[in-house]
C-alpha cells in the first residue's frame, strides 16, 4: 500500500515538476521579499540627521502626538515604517513622557525600543543669578517640563520648607547654583528631593568644620553669602567683604547692607540708596534691624558661600564702592575714614547724574 502511494506521488511530481518548481521558487521569492521588507522596516536606518536631535514627549501625550512631533521635526525618513514598527511592538498604547535623543543611523527597532523602555537622555539644568523663587521657577521651567506655576505652588506649600529642614524664608538656599542633570519630565517633588541631596552633599565635612568655626548655621551662612553676592561680582574681594560683615555681627553693629534695602523694597533697579529708602519697614532692613535678615536675598553662588566660610580676618567695619565704577570697593576701619570714601563715591554719582 505504501509502495503504491509513493509511486503515485513520484508520477505526480514527474508529470507536474515544472509547475511545482515554479511554485516553490515563487514561494521562496515571496519569503525573501517579506524578509527584506521586515529587515528594512526593523533594522535599516530610518534616521538621517546632520546632528542629533531631541524628541520631547509631554506627560499625557498619546501616540498621535508622538507621530505629530516626529513629523514636525523631520526626525525619521519613513514615517509609515516607524508607525508600522510601533504597532508591531505595541508602543502605540505604551507612550511614556520624556526627552529622547534621536541619533543618526537609528533603526525603527532601536528607536521604538528606546521609547518603550523610556530610556531618556538627561538634560543639563543650570541656574544662577537668582534673587527670588519666581525667578528660579522661570529658569527651571525653561529647561524642564515642569511649568513655573506648578513649581511655585510646591515651593510655597506651607508644609514644604519644614519637610526639608528650612523655613519659608530660607528654603531658597537649598538651591545651590550650579549645573545639574535631570530627566526632562522630573516632577516638583523629585526635583526638590534631588536638590536637598545636592545641598547636603555640598555641605561636606570640610565646609561643616568651617561652619562650626564661625558660629553660624548653614542657613545663616547662605543668608550672609547672598548679601556678599549682591555687593560684588569680584570674587577676589568677596572674602574681605564677608569679613566686614562678620566683624559687624560680632560687635552687634547693624549690617547696613544696601542690597537688603533693595530686596525689602522689591526694586532691584535702584542704583543709589537715599535716606527715604532706609525708612522701609521690613525685617530685611539691615539699617534698622541688628543681625542677619530672615533669609537669603538671592541664591548665593558657591564662590560667595565659600567666601563667607573663608572670610578675611581683618579690622575693617566699613566699605564703599570705588568712585571709578569698576566694581571694586575701598575699606575703612573708622567711620571718619568711611565717610570720606562715601563722599567721594557720592560726588562720582552726581557727576554721572545717577540719582536713582
Amino acid at each position: 500500500m505504501l509502495t503504491l502511494y509513493c509511486k503515485r506521488m513520484f508520477d505526480f511530481f514527474i508529470r507536474y515538476k515544472k509547475w511545482i518548481l515554479i511554485a516553490g521558487i515563487s514561494i521562496l521569492a515571496i519569503l525573501i521579499l517579506l524578509g527584506l521588507i521586515y529587515y528594512n522596516r526593523m533594522f535599516r536606518s530610518n534616521v538621517e540627521l546632520a546632528k542629533d536631535k531631541y524628541l520631547y514627549i509631554k506627560t499625557g501625550s498619546d501616540f498621535s502626538a508622538v507621530v505629530d512631533s516626529i513629523k514636525k521635526n523631520n526626525l525619521v525618513i519613513n514615517l509609515e515604517s516607524f508607525i508600522s514598527t510601533s504597532n508591531s511592538f505595541g508602543y502605540t498604547n505604551r507612550v511614556k513622557s520624556g526627552c529622547y535623543r534621536i541619533k543618526r543611523g537609528m533603526s525603527n527597532r532601536t528607536l521604538v525600543r528606546m521609547l518603550i523602555t523610556a530610556s531618556q537622555s538627561p538634560v543639563r539644568v543650570t541656574f544662577n543669578n537668582i534673587r527670588t523663587p519666581e525667578q528660579l521657577a522661570e529658569k527651571i521651567s525653561k529647561q524642564l517640563e515642569i511649568d513655573s506655576l506648578t513649581f511655585i505652588r510646591y515651593f510655597k506649600k506651607e508644609e514644604i520648607p519644614e519637610s526639608y529642614g528650612f523655613t519659608d524664608k530660607t528654603l531658597i538656599s537649598m538651591f545651590i547654583p550650579n549645573t545639574y542633570q535631570f530627566y526632562w519630565n522630573t516632577e516638583s517633588k523629585d526635583l526638590f528631593d534631588r536638590m536637598k541631596r545636592e545641598y547636603d552633599k555640598f555641605w561636606n565635612k570640610e565646609r561643616s568644620d568651617k561652619l562650626n568655626g564661625i558660629g553660624l548655621t548653614r542657613a545663616e551662612v547662605s543668608t550672609l553669602a547672598s548679601i556678599v553676592e549682591e555687593e560684588t561680582n569680584k570674587n577676589d574681594e568677596k572674602s574681605r567683604i564677608a569679613g566686614v560683615y562678620i566683624n559687624r555681627l560680632r560687635q552687634n553693629i547693624p549690617l547696613q547692607a544696601d542690597p537688603t534695602i533693595k530686596f525689602a523694597l522689591n526694586d532691584f533697579t535702584i542704583k543709589r540708596i537715599w535716606t527715604k529708602h532706609l525708612e522701609v519697614k521690613s525685617p530685611y532692613n539691615t539699617y534698622k534691624n541688628i543681625g542677619l535678615p530672615p533669609g537669603p536675598i538671592c541664591c548665593p553662588s558657591i564662590s560667595s558661600i565659600d567666601a563667607v566660610l573663608n572670610y578675611e580676618n581683618h579690622q575693617y567695619l566699613y566699605f564703599c564702592a570705588k568712585d571709578d565704577f569698576l566694581g571694586y570697593h575701598v575699606f575703612a576701619k573708622t567711620l571718619t575714614e568711611h565717610n570720606r570714601n562715601a563722599e567721594a563715591y557720592q560726588r562720582a554719582l552726581n557727576k554721572e547724574k545717577i540719582y536713582k
